[in-house]
């Protein structure tokens, strides 16, 4: 599974992960149905499958449901012995890896209320760990998930708390990609997008398979406006994560529509919503898509969506935590909008 506690751009994941949930989204006469697999990266063998039926309305409920589900199992599978062994490449404290494995459950449902718990289990976890340089490292992408969804009442204090839990984790352990992976996120909503790309070439010195490191390289190059250049890093990413969820999508899905290629950037923005359905960002380039390609009258249609997700939205305020910071991307993006509505 891809961590996208930003909700517009942020990707992180274990390589050569032993398990890999996957499954299947429908949308019928107001309910979404949805098929959850779980499997053995290894063998291919299906390990367990659930369906979920729920009304639309409930769509953020059901996604904590699907997260807490997928958590129970794999905590039936993973013995104590291998959480030592996993636990070792981050703490020697098993304990704190513990609380550290059930913040990540909450940090995944991308709720206000599950950021609380996570940030304070992670806190927990350092308790038991002082030195758990990990834990800092998504501490610190907890407190950018409260910028970036605007959960909090001081934005800018959060973003810089982020950026202060991030260099603790570097300075603890310099030697873990992930930890400038973070730093590359913490700085690109901070609108410092070539420090970012800084701290993404050394996470990519350490790992040169890690494919959340070129999927965010890619979504900062059009962030800055220059999107033909994300295409290389977002394709490559996918070739070393093919099994990549939704953010992978709407990245590249984004990237065409800067580049006035509506045909693919609407092929890539459906399939990031048949598999997040609650995807804001999918939504808003879908409808900028469809007033751009005027083939259809979808652009309503998904404005609707967005207005469903977030009530009363504002293009104004989401712009306010948006790290795109090429002034003609971000006209060409209000113009569309506005077509339908969303100002």
């Amino acid at each position: 599974m891809i961590n996208d506690p930003g909700g517009s751009g942020d990707l992180h994941h274990e390589k050569r992960a032993r398990y890999l949930v996957s499954g299947s989204v429908f949308h019928e006469q107001g309910r979404l149905l949805v098929h959850v697999r779980l499997t053995e990266s290894a063998t291919a063998r299906q390990l367990w499958s659930e369906h979920f039926d729920h009304p639309l309305g409930e769509l953020f409920d059901m996604q904590s449901e699907i997260s807490r589900r997928v958590v129970d199992q794999l905590s039936l599978r993973v013995s104590q012995a291998e959480r030592r062994h996993l636990a070792r490449r981050y703490t020697r404290n098993l304990a704190a890896y513990g609380y550290f494995l059930d913040a990540q459950a909450h940090l995944l449902t991308r709720k206000a209320e599950d950021n609380r718990q996570a940030r304070a289990l992670y806190r927990l976890a350092i308790e038991q760990g002082p030195a758990f340089a990990q834990a800092y490292a998504d501490l610190a992408l907890s407190h950018a998930a409260d910028y970036r969804n605007q959960w909090s009442e001081d934005g800018g204090a959060s973003l810089s708390r982020a950026r202060e839990m991030a260099d603790t984790a570097l300075h603890i352990d310099p030697e873990i990609p992930q930890t400038y992976w973070v730093l590359g996120y913490v700085d690109a909503q901070r609108r410092q997008h070539q420090q970012a790309l800084e701290s993404l070439r050394k996470a990519v010195a350490l790992d040169n398979s890690f494919a959340d490191t070129y999927a965010l390289m890619g979504g900062i190059h059009t962030y800055l406006g220059t999107p033909k250049r994300s295409l290389s890093l977002l394709c490559r990413a996918m070739r070393l994560r093919p099994e990549a969820g939704y953010l992978y999508f709407l990245l590249l899905g984004r990237a065409y529509y800067f580049l006035g290629d509506i045909e693919q950037a609407r092929i890539n923005l459906h399939e990031a919503l048949s598999r997040n359905p609650a995807s804001l960002d999918a939504h808003l380039y879908m409808a900028a898509s469809a007033v751009t390609s005027e083939e259809d009258g979808s652009g309503e249609w998904e404005a609707e969506e967005v207005r469903m997700i977030r009530p009363g939205f504002s293009f104004q305020r989401w712009l306010q935590t948006y790290p795109m910071t090429s002034a003609d991307q971000i006209e060409q993006l209000r113009a569309a909008l506005a077509a339908v509505g969303l100002r």
